[in-house]
């Protein structure tokens, strides 16, 4: 079957990792993500996948802590770069070929973030993981898979959570909220449907980057998703 999207990234969030646990990694979860994501390079779609660093170290109230925001925030960083490492293991032991590349200098474990390398390396069949954000602080995870997935010319970028789509309302708070499969940009912030943070999503609005909320622990879902399944929500121009 043919992939609709010739090149994607994939937003994922730290704490998907956590799985069951309350806190770091389940490697049965990793092992999920690594064959699904192993599924889709095999169809011949170029991945780039920009990870959060939520289930290792979330940016704390600063009044609670006493650590600076700018502080905490490089911090997350951080633990970004551990779980890109994580999945990069999960990987490369399903036999994917893969780069992790920082925004933040750590030439022992990830080259540097350079977009031209970044790009070479998708169209070679490799699998690029891109940690720390952005490089900096006050900008979320989110915005930095926004920023990276204009960067590169990706086709789309596939958010992937716990739960299959953009709903009315919390689904987990509220039985009665109902699921959209297509919904504009305009709609969502009209309606107040935190799909990402702000900056992240007009990033996508201003360049016509739609991006689609699917389930990512649903087994297989992912191939679903790029093969051009109605998979999750759509959200578009």
């Amino acid at each position: 079957m043919l992939p609709k999207y010739k090149r994607i990234l994939l937003k994922l969030s730290g704490e998907a990792l956590m799985g069951d646990k309350s806190f770091g990694f389940d490697t049965d979860v990793i092992n999920q993500y690594a064959q699904d994501i192993k599924s889709i390079t095999e169809l011949g779609v170029q991945v780039a996948i920009v990870i959060g660093g939520g289930n290792i170290y979330r940016g704390m109230n600063e009044a609670e802590t006493g650590i600076e925001r700018a502080h905490g925030d490089y911090m997350g960083m951080l633990a970004t770069v551990i779980n890109g490492m994580a999945l990069q293991a999960g990987l490369e032991k399903a036999g994917v070929f893969t780069r992790l590349q920082s925004a933040i200098k750590m030439e022992q474990i990830a080259e540097p973030y350079i977009r031209r390398r970044a790009i070479r390396h998708v169209e070679k069949g490799r699998v690029v993981i891109f940690g720390a954000g952005t490089g900096n602080p006050y900008f979320t995870t989110d915005t930095a898979g926004s920023l990276r997935a204009i960067e590169i010319n990706a086709d789309v970028i596939l958010k992937g959570t716990r739960v299959d789509g953009i709903y009315t309302a919390d689904p987990e708070k509220d039985p009665s909220a109902t699921k959209y499969n297509v919904i504009t940009f305009q709609d969502c912030i009209s309606q107040n449907l935190r799909v990402m943070d702000m900056t992240a999503f007009t990033l996508c609005m201003e360049n016509n980057l739609p991006i689609i909320v699917f389930d990512m622990n649903k087994p297989d879902n992912l191939r679903r998703v790029v093969t051009g399944e109605k998979v999750g929500t759509l959200v578009k121009g």
